[in-house]
């Protein structure tokens, strides 16, 4: 089974790599960007018995490892292969 996990920064966190992006980009003359929020991606291909049971180990995953659940939020896309 193929997941996607993707992680931001929940609303209200300083985001300084967004910052200096948004910033960049109105030096590069793109004037119409008003905020930029960084996240991530995380891609995996898995083995589970069930979407069920793919999507129990992913949160399992985001909550020990892939997201810093104080600061940030995930969101988890499943597919299949």
């Amino acid at each position: 089974m193929r997941a996607t996990v993707h992680v931001s920064l929940k609303e209200g966190v300083l985001d300084p790599q967004g910052k200096a992006v948004g910033q960049a980009l109105g030096r590069l003359g793109f004037d119409e960007v008003s905020e930029v929020r960084l996240g991530r991606t995380v891609n995996l291909e898995l083995e589970a018995k069930s979407e069920a049971e793919a999507r129990e180990r992913l949160v399992e995953m985001c909550e020990k490892l892939l997201a810093n659940t104080v600061i940030e939020d995930y969101r988890i896309e499943l597919g299949e292969d």
